[in-house]
C-alpha cells in the first residue's frame, strides 16, 4: 500500500463510523466501476479499430466532410 493511501485511510479511520461507511460504499462503487469500464473499452479495443478504418478509407475516398464551428 502506498503512504498516500495508508494517510488517507488514516484520516478516514477518524471519522464516525456512519461517515466511513459511506466513505466505503462510494470508494467500493467506484473501484467496481471502474473495473466495469477497463473491461468494456478492452472487449471493444476491435470494434474500435474496425470504426477507426472505415473512416480513415471514406475520408481517403473523399467521402466525408469538414464542418466549422
Amino acid at each position: 500500500m502506498t503512504k498516500l493511501l495508508e494517510k488517507a485511510f488514516e484520516e478516514a479511520a477518524r471519522l464516525p463510523e456512519v461517515e466511513q461507511n459511506a466513505l466505503a460504499k462510494w470508494l467500493l462503487e467506484e473501484l467496481h466501476s471502474e473495473r466495469q469500464w477497463a473491461r468494456a473499452f478492452s472487449e471493444s479495443e476491435d470494434v474500435l479499430d474496425i470504426l477507426a478504418d472505415e473512416a480513415l478509407t471514406e475520408k481517403r475516398k473523399g467521402n466525408t466532410i469538414t464542418i466549422t464551428l
